[in-house]
């Protein structure tokens, strides 16, 4: 007999992505398929999720749904052996690119109960109220399988142990008390020491009360989730539950992401040879519709266009970075708010020639961004991991960074360490912190020994899986029921990697606060209790 783990996730690559969930989830689902544990993902069934998995086999339900009639359709991740269940209900069909806002960015009205709907047939599958084999632990991720933890406890099925994975803690999803009897949830629990959240029921609180074990993304993140400047309200809750906190890294797909042989990109390259990567520079901006300037220093931006990545600060600082670097290029690759989205094509058109945008997501574009930029800027009020960044150094482009969460572990300043350097980090969110940061970046460009020197210490990143799916099967064993552990004890587990270049800083300086902290400046000194969250 396998271990059998259930990750439920709102979303998952290539099904659909809104962000670096997606990559997680099925990379995670993967390495675990690897080293022998019978790992499947539950998402919501979405028309493009749908449309991606291809061909499926339909599951039954025996029970409703909160939501209404739902049923499972079971298919396997295309290029993986990760079967996929979708959840198929009226509501979740009616979800466009977005599956959580509308074409206006305003939250759908149902997503409480679409993604209790989630949680509903999660538990089922653990009750064995479908034709699948019943897991013996559930990983929930983030607060659209919050209720997960909860729901199983009310229906005693305690030998299914749960965890929770936070993987932005800014996102909670909070609704109206008013809706826990449709989405079932008693009325007991609608207190602070149950799902209550300051008026709301939290899914997100729900699944870190009720989980057997939470953890989240990096290190330093889960240190600074558990203080009033980055704990969004739930540093208390999240303080109470120390001892069941664990810190396991993300990592990326390095077959994926390896400029040696991406398929993707104009021409390959390794830290051993770099001479594809010029011709890779003449890709990009031939790409985004740039002059062709082999030394021209091209800086890439590559994310979501929203408070969080600091847009407001990147639009206000580029015209003093273009006019203080003038055969500087930048290349933007992003979406989000509109008002952002528009302020950075008017940048576009303001440098016509050295600033291009491209509104929207492609892995074309995405791995040509990389593999072509010398830089990357990647600022942030709060970065629980920061995928992109490793991204961009696996293909020697050094980021430029805000010194907040996981970017803490995984970039290693010029300044504070040049031995080990990869990349520049600063503090604050101005426009003057941010300027002098990329000033930073290029006296460092114009130093071609320490330059290339970085770029190797980058590019050679200890970033894959292995190490964070040995740490979640520790985890999965300490929660899952006593008879089965010795199912996740037994797995061959991948070989030892050599020991990671990764470089946590020890200096750690105050960081900037996260983009929610204004808005819950209130709950500032919240006690350490379960009923204070």
């Amino acid at each position: 007999m396998q271990a059998r783990v259930l990750l439920v996730s709102s979303e998952a690559v290539p099904l659909v992505k809104t962000g670096g969930l997606a990559d997680v989830i099925t990379a995670l689902a993967v390495s675990l398929r690897k080293v022998g544990i019978d790992a499947s993902i539950l998402m919501p069934a979405y028309p493009e999720a749908v449309r991606n998995l291809g061909d499926t086999v339909q599951i039954g339900l025996k029970h409703g749904l909160p939501g209404g009639a739902g049923r499972l359709l079971r298919g396997t991740i295309p290029g993986t052996d990760v079967p996929a269940l979708l959840l198929d209900t009226a509501r979740f069909r009616q979800r466009g690119a977005n599956p959580y806002v509308d074409t206006d960015g305003v939250e759908f009205s149902d997503n409480a109960l679409c993604f209790a709907d989630l949680s509903h047939a999660a538990v089922a599958i653990c009750a064995g109220e479908t034709s699948l084999p019943v897991p013996h632990v559930v990983h929930a991720n983030d607060w659209h399988a919050g209720l997960i933890p909860c729901l199983l406890k009310l229906r005693g099925l305690d030998h299914v142990g749960t965890m929770l994975t936070i993987h932005n803690l800014a996102f909670q999803g909070n609704f109206a008390l008013e809706s826990a009897e449709q989405i079932g949830i008693p009325e007991h629990l609608l207190t602070g020491d149950g799902v209550e959240y300051w008026g709301k029921l939290s899914f997100l609180k729900a699944g870190i009360r009720f989980s057997d074990c939470v953890s989240t993304v990096s290190k330093n993140y889960a240190q600074e989730i558990m203080t009033p400047r980055f704990g969004c309200g739930m540093d208390g809750i999240l303080s109470f539950r120390k001892l069941d906190l664990r810190a396991i890294p993300n990592a990326i797909d390095a077959e994926l992401w390896n400029p040696a042989d991406d398929p993707l990109i104009a021409r390959n390259f390794s830290v051993g040879n770099m001479k594809g990567k010029a011709s890779c520079k003449r890709d990009l901006q031939k790409l985004f519709g740039l002059p062709i300037d082999p030394f021209a220093p091209v800086m890439g931006l590559g994310s979501r266009m929203s408070h969080q990545k600091m847009a407001d600060v990147v639009i206000e600082a580029l015209p003093g970075i273009m006019e203080r670097h003038p055969r500087l290029q930048v290349v933007i690759l992003g979406c989000g708010d509109h008002d952002y989205e528009a302020a950075f094509l008017g940048l576009a058109e303001r440098y016509r020639g050295r600033i291009a945008v491209h509104i929207g997501y492609d892995e074309r574009r995405a791995h040509a961004l990389h593999a072509g930029s010398d830089m990357l800027l990647h600022p942030t009020r709060f970065e629980p991991f920061g995928l992109t960044p490793l991204y961009a150094m696996r293909y020697g482009a050094i980021p430029i960074g805000s010194r907040v969460g996981g970017l803490v572990d995984t970039v290693c300043d010029a300044d504070l360490d040049p031995k080990h350097a990869t990349g520049v980090l600063f503090e604050g969110e101005t426009a003057a912190d941010m300027q002098h940061a990329v000033a930073r970046a290029f006296a460092l460009y114009s130093d071609t020994e320490r330059w290339q020197s970085v770029q190797r210490n980058a590019m050679s990143i200890d970033c894959d899986w292995a190490g964070p799916t040995r740490a979640y099967i520790e985890a999965y064993a300490h929660v899952a029921d006593m008879a089965v552990r010795p199912l996740f004890a037994a797995r061959p587990l991948a070989v030892e990697r050599p020991a990671a270049q990764v470089h946590a800083q020890h200096e750690r300086a105050v960081s900037p606060a996260a983009a929610i902290a204004a808005a819950l400046a209130g709950v500032v000194g919240v006690p350490v209790s379960v009923a204070a969250a």
